[in-house]
């Protein structure tokens, strides 16, 4: 059964209720101020949907009685089975732009349970609105479905006791005037509405068939005339084929030699109570039923013939007067009609204009404004399902040449042949859209696949065959899949747009997907370089010290300095989190300096205490390497005293030092001549050289946890240990091992003669006053339990 079918059996159950247009009822009252009540909410009300209008039986919070039912929630919510709940219209793509969202009663909230008529068929909703957001729970709304319950009740009980009446379906003239003219000011359905006056009409008379139509003129001035609504007479094969094609597009009638069209030639009322042998019969369509009554009934606007009304087989025929006391009816279908080509002038006008508004002029396809209302209700829609959005931006390879070789017509003939091809090469609901010159968009929904984005190209590089040319062109795509790239629209589209560059520049004629991950770094980068400025003024950064011990002679040697950042909104953040992305910035140099002096200060106290211990530092490739680095170091080290100078360690990377060798010697023997250790950090990861080894003033080298974890289980590692440790003791390096974390690992490296070590086996890095309190309790024979 087709839905229309239902709609149609469902409003006439309704009409069987006999509930449309009646007063209020205080049993219904009741129900809907208890809802109001509980909820706390603005509206609560008990609601019909009619053809074209959701009617408000009972009401409590409005003073509304009605609405288009075009723009009513209660029709989304009698098409579900269950509760129908929008927690926030404002922000639900079906109903932001909805006029009672945008404007009175303003609504946010809205909950509303189907209601049923006792046959069976919904015909309406117990519904709660409010004007501010709400969520409830499924346990939370069983109040209103108990309600809503309770409305079915009273709904049955009024229909049994009118079945046990005389029932009348509809009997009076001035009811079906009042419904004909709520027709007239709620519909924007003609056909609906024309159907539902033809069904009036023929109730009124008693009649068996009927039609409604149009009077229409052709382009030599005959009239015609275009039904608008017919008895539905389709029990036979001729009859069924007729019926859907007025339900498709209306039937048309240009003979005028008979009953039918003889009005529209006098312009009066036609009455004949013998069709059988009226010489003017004729015309009925192939397999309609005998006639033996008709009246057709002309209908004016002013002087001027607009339609025509034609009832056939009335028990006891038709007379004039009948006409008469159908005249304040027809009227309404006359100006239904009148309204009809007014709505259709206005429809044309206002599908004009929303064509050139949204769709591309050119191709037929949704241009970015329409894109952005369709590609938001993909993202809402993969949210509602958890599923994924593909978007494609695709721009044409070589498009350029031919516009500019052949001329703009041929240039907009590959266009449109591009915009068909894509609309073929993906499925009917995914969207493709035209951007503006040669560039496009495709939204596909669940699909993330390679062999699609190959087969959305491919269309693209058949040759395409205009007038006398055979044009060859290609295309560059690039993708990005949400909610993997979770942006919003906009940002989807750049991503996309980024990616589509990157296979440009890859040699076009083919596709890339967003690298999210680059990108991810981008935008931390720029966050941390917007951040890390007000870090240094806000006093955010932090040193954290780790002890650094001397394995031969089992004492603690001092402690290796760690740049914390006490971040405001994400905590205590490591270094991995931010040195990176200020490397070759001046915020490098201005983090290296505050190192420098932190560590300074610490020394000067250690110093003033009494306390024997070292500090090793890290400093930045860029600053080290920097023209800047002698001016800084001499700054910040020329004050201070040399108990404080030669307790201080400077870590370089080895890799820093092979970058730039000649700047790294100078530099190294200015921290020398100053008074300062340095020492070679992460050692064995670079490619140095026995000469560099050599000639490098540092007089520490430190192996790279890398090798140190694994040099019990991994022979490898425990080789480049004993290489590293044996080379330095050769050059008389001293030597510290990063990243102890078992005693076994201790053990090898003291074997092997290694001076000192660090790592978690002792403590982690911690702060100033916590590494002292570590320090203050060390001893040899518990340095593995006091962290």
């Amino acid at each position: 059964m087709t839905p229309s079918s239902v709609e149609k059996r469902r409003l006439a159950a309704l009409e069987r209720l006999g509930i449309l247009d009646t007063p209020p009822e205080e049993r219904f009252e009741r129900l809907t101020r208890i809802a109001r009540q509980y909820y706390g909410v603005k509206i609560a009300l008990f609601t019909i949907l009619d053809v074209e209008r959701q009617w408000f039986k009972s009401s409590q919070g409005t003073d509304l009685q009605e609405t288009p039912r075009s723009v009513a929630f209660c029709d989304h919510a009698i098409r579900q089975d269950k509760l129908f709940v929008v927690e926030d219209a404002a922000q639900d793509p079906r109903f932001r732009n909805n006029p009672l969202v945008t404007d009175e009663p303003h609504i946010r909230f809205y909950a509303g349970m189907p209601v049923r008529e006792p046959s069976g068929f919904k015909l309406g909703t117990l519904c709660i609105i409010d004007d501010q957001p709400r969520t409830y729970t499924e346990i939370d709304l069983d109040v209103l479905r108990t309600l809503a319950s309770l409305i079915e009740d009273e709904l049955e009980r009024s229909y049994l006791a009118s079945d046990e009446s005389d029932y009348v379906e509809v009997s009076h003239l001035s009811r079906a005037i009042h419904r004909a003219q709520n027709v007239f000011l709620t519909s924007d359905n003609e056909r609906a509405a024309f159907e539902q006056m033809l069904n009036d009409l023929l109730s009124l008379t008693g009649s068996q068939f009927g039609f409604i139509g149009e009077v229409l003129h052709s382009e030599g001035g005959a009239p015609f005339l275009k039904i608008g609504a017919i008895t539905n007479i389709a029990w036979s094969p001729e009859t069924q084929a007729l019926y859907q094609q007025v339900e498709r597009r209306g039937l048309i009638f240009e003979r005028l030699d008979n009953l039918l069209g003889k009005p529209m030639v006098t312009g009066e009322v036609i009455i004949s109570d013998d069709v059988g042998t009226d010489p003017r019969r004729g015309g009925l369509p192939p397999g309609h039923p005998v006639i033996d009554s008709y009246i057709g009934i002309p209908i004016f606007s002013e002087d001027v013939q607009i339609g025509l009304v034609g009832l056939a087989n009335r028990l006891g025929g038709y007379r004039k007067q009948l006409a008469d006391e159908l005249d304040p009816l027809l009227q309404t279908v006359g100006n239904l009609i009148e309204r009809k080509r007014l709505y259709q002038e206005r429809r044309e006008h206002q599908k004009h204009l929303e064509q050139a508004a949204n769709y591309d002029a050119l191709t037929g396809l949704p241009n970015r404004r329409r894109l952005t209302e369709l590609f938001e209700e993909e993202l809402h829609e993969a949210d509602q399902r958890n599923g994924k959005v593909a978007v494609c931006f695709i721009d044409l390879d070589g498009f350029k040449e031919i516009n500019d070789e052949h001329g703009h017509a041929v240039g907009d003939a590959v266009l449109k042949s591009v915009a068909q091809r894509l609309q073929t090469a993906v499925r009917e609901h995914d969207v493709v859209a035209r951007l503006g010159g040669d560039e496009f968009v495709a939204i596909l929904r669940e699909v993330d696949h390679p062999k699609v984005y190959a087969r959305m190209l491919e269309t693209i590089r058949q040759p395409i065959i205009y007038q006398r040319f055979v044009l060859h062109l290609s295309a560059s795509m690039g993708v990005t899949v949400y909610p993997d790239d979770n942006v919003d629209t906009d940002m989807l589209l750049r991503h996309a747009d980024q990616a589509m560059y990157a296979a440009k520049e890859s040699g076009k004629n083919g596709y890339k997907v967003f690298d999210l991950d680059s990108h991810l770094t981008r935008k931390e980068r720029v966050r941390v370089l917007e951040q890390i400025g007000g870090a240094l003024n806000n006093r955010e950064l932090e040193l954290y010290y780790q002890p650094k011990l001397n394995l031969q002679n089992r004492s603690l040697e001092g402690f290796e300095a760690l740049i914390r950042w006490n971040h405001p909104d994400e905590g205590l953040l490591s270094p991995g989190r931010f040195l990176d992305h200020i490397e070759y910035t001046e915020h490098a140099r201005l983090v290296g300096l505050f190192v420098i002096r932190s560590a300074i200060q610490v020394l000067e106290e250690f110093v003033e205490q009494g306390l024997p211990y070292t500090i090793s530092v890290n400093l930045s490739p860029c600053h080290f390497l920097s023209d800047q680095f002698p001016d800084d170091i001499s700054t910040v080290l020329g004050p201070c005293r040399s108990e404080v100078r030669s307790r201080l360690i400077i870590e370089i990377l080895e890799t820093t030092a092979l970058d730039d060798a000649h700047t790294a010697l100078a530099n190294l023997g200015i921290c020398r001549d100053l008074g300062i250790d340095i020492s070679l950090d992460d050692f064995g990861t670079g490619c140095s050289s026995l000469t560099y080894f050599r000639d490098l003033p540092a007089r520490e080298i430190k192996i790279d946890r890398s090798f140190v974890q694994d040099m019990i289980t991994d022979p490898n590692d425990g080789m480049i240990v004993q290489a590293i440790l044996g080379l330095s003791h050769s050059f008389n390096r001293r030597t510290v091992a990063e990243g102890i974390e078992t005693v076994e690992v201790e053990q090898r490296l003291i074997e092997l003669g290694c001076e000192n070590g660090q790592g978690f086996l002792y403590s982690p890095p911690l702060p100033l006053k916590e590494a002292l309190e570590w320090a203050r309790r060390f001893h040899w024979d518990h340095r593995h339990v006091l962290n």
